[in-house]
């Protein structure tokens, strides 16, 4: 039962936002130590998340299947090393029915708002459907999740089909079509090569060209799934492949190594194209890694094939059939795909959470999102943010930084429940220092001295996305709940009579 089909607020110990990996993982977590009575709220009518949302042809993961999992469920029978769409979906589907998640989820409630109550302690929460009150919120929101659409002149008036590739319009045949696509970041270097040869016509307008190095993408034939399935040995190959892809770290902290393996995608590109004033424009003019890291086989073949025609601009408008590039070239489209990413650093679901006094979080970033080891943040008691302000790693699995955080987060409510703590509330100072020393430790890395505008880089032009540190460290940081960072409030019959203490 809902709180709307009960008439009533409901009551619940901790609220989930988001029911993609992050949210899936926090409820396994927090139930497996003990705190049961969680519900997780859910926009859509389905779980999963990003890979819910985005079914673009040739969709897949770029970090291998056997790091890209829960360490708790992992799995022997990936039919690729890398695998798609369709069966991360199912593993995530899988997992939430494996762990009986599914029945704490709460579809079709999309949050509206989220705000604290000092007097109660606890954080009122309205969906469309009703109302919760939460004594813990736990965001889950992710942030490869709300489009980022282009404010182009005349789009919104295109004669034919227009869709973001998250929102992937399979109604639209492509065949025989003249297509432009905008943008060549993850997406598009996935969905390109499986259009193209299905269009009449295909422009790509690419502002700023990636790195896109080979994909060794292998089939997992039956026998490596059953060398796999046996003792430690699922647990081996994750152990190795999170080593390798954390010595490939190094270089995003020490920028000139990365220089020194940008021959890889050099050749990568002049085995495939042949014409240089196209390899000319496809080779970025900064260092490997300041913008997200691509891998493809079949991207550069596919642009260099007499049907394609790549700009090197940006789109300018669109004036009835004809897309316009930022430098004034025209040609006439069919349909416009949008692959021009997300909101990463300003994710909408921040104007929707407010501290006490009615301020949003947006309000209080300003632009530069800030957090206390990426999960915690003044002025908002009670709350954690997964996926959250500079734990971006680039070099390894996003389940490391989730897996870390929820150990963080579960180590913070168990010292809660130890200690008969109602209300935690990070220090502002203790994030101040924190972050400052994020910051003086991410001038070096290549987001920052790379050469390139990426979205690590937010509105203020701070970089409010990178971790400066290894994911040996991350995991360090994030292991134990750090209390004495803490404003914390005894119980309600004490809080009554004595003011917030400090640990």
């Amino acid at each position: 039962m809902t709180a709307a089909s009960s008439g009533h607020e409901q009551a619940v110990d901790v609220l989930i936002i988001g029911a993609g990996i992050s949210g899936i993982g926090a409820a396994i977590v927090l139930r497996e130590h003990g705190f049961d009575d969680l519900l997780i709220l859910e926009k859509a009518d389905a779980l999963g998340g990003t890979w819910r949302d985005n079914t673009y042809p040739g969709c897949a993961c770029d970090v291998p299947s056997a790091l890209y999992s829960y360490s708790f469920a992992q799995r022997a029978d990936w039919s690729r090393a890398f695998a798609g769409q369709a069966e991360i979906l199912a593993y995530v589907q899988d997992t939430a029915e494996r762990f009986d998640v599914r029945q704490r989820i709460r579809f079709g409630e999309p949050l509206e708002s989220a705000r604290w109550d000092d007097a109660r302690g606890r954080w009122t929460v309205r969906t469309p459907r009703g109302q919760y009150a939460a004594r813990i919120l736990i965001s889950c929101a992710g942030y490869l999740h709300e489009p980022q659409l282009p404010d182009v002149p005349g789009l919104d008036a295109f004669e034919g089909p227009v869709f973001h590739s998250s929102r992937w319009d399979h109604g639209v045949d492509l065949r025989g079509k003249r297509v432009a696509v905008v943008g060549t970041g993850a997406s598009a270097v996935q969905f390109v090569p499986r259009i193209q040869p299905k269009v009449a016509e295909l422009v790509l307008f690419q502002r700023t060209p990636h790195w896109v190095l080979p994909k060794p993408n292998p089939s997992m034939p039956l026998a490596s799934q059953q060398l796999l399935d046996l003792p430690l040995a699922k647990e081996t190959l994750r152990a190795m492949l999170y080593r390798g892809f954390e010595g490939f770290g190094v270089g995003f902290r020490h920028p000139e190594l990365l220089r020194r393996l940008q021959f890889v995608g050099e050749a990568h590109i002049a085995r495939a194209v042949r014409d240089p004033a196209l390899r000319h424009v496809l080779t970025p003019r900064y260092t490997l890694g300041c913008k997200r890291v691509l891998l493809s086989n079949d991207y550069y073949p596919a642009l260099a094939q007499p049907n394609v025609t790549v700009l090197p601009t940006g789109l300018g408008a669109v004036r009835g059939d004809v897309v316009v590039g930022s430098d004034g070239t025209e040609q006439r489209a069919d349909v416009i795909i949008l692959g021009t990413g997300f909101h990463v650093s300003d994710p909408p679901i921040a104007e929707r959470i407010q501290r006490a006094d009615g301020c949003t979080l947006a309000q209080v970033w300003n632009g530069s999102p800030e957090a206390h080891r990426g999960t915690a943040i003044a002025g908002f008691p009670n709350a954690f943010l997964v996926l959250g302000p500079n734990l971006a790693i680039g070099n390894n699995s996003a389940f490391v930084v989730i897996e870390s955080q929820l150990r963080y987060i579960t180590a913070a409510l168990s010292w809660m429940r130890r200690t008969h703590t109602d209300v935690v509330e990070v220090r502002a100072d203790r994030q101040a220092a924190y972050n400052a020393e994020v910051q003086r430790d991410l001038a070096g890395t290549v987001w920052n001295t790379g050469g390139c505008q990426s979205y690590y880089l937010d509105a203020n032009g701070r970089n409010s996305i990178g971790f400066p540190w290894s994911t040996d460290r991350m995991q360090a940081l994030l292991a134990e709940f750090d209390h004495e960072s803490y404003d914390v409030r005894a119980p309600r019959p004490a809080r009554e009579r004595a003011a917030t203490t400090r640990v």
